[in-house]
């Protein structure tokens, strides 16, 4: 099934560790799909991944928001908590207004 994004199984060339991840979302808002050489400017900003490793990292969520969506993965009913001013609830609010393409 899906959550590959998020449980980073694979070849050990493929683990991402979540400041990579953090990197990645951020640099997702930056380049957005008409952006030149995006795949190239998202490697640069996550460090340590080719273009293509990011490339087909964003293709695993797409895939996996698509099974999320479709209602093939339940959303977990998470307690909303704060840290450093942001919780999870400001997280599932920002994965939720995501444009993908």
């Amino acid at each position: 099934m899906a959550s590959s994004f998020f449980t980073s199984s694979g070849s050990p060339n493929s683990s991402w560790t979540q400041r990579q991840n953090k990197q990645f979302e951020k640099a997702l808002a930056v380049y957005d799909k008409d952006t030149p050489d995006r795949w190239q400017n998202v490697a640069k900003a996550v460090g340590g991944k080719s273009a293509e490793e990011v490339k087909r990292h964003y293709e695993i969520l797409v895939e996996d928001l698509i099974h999320i969506e479709s209602g093939q993965v339940p959303i977990p009913n998470y307690r909303v908590t704060k840290s450093n001013g942001r919780g999870i609830g400001d997280e599932l609010r920002l994965m939720k207004n995501l444009k993908l393409q």
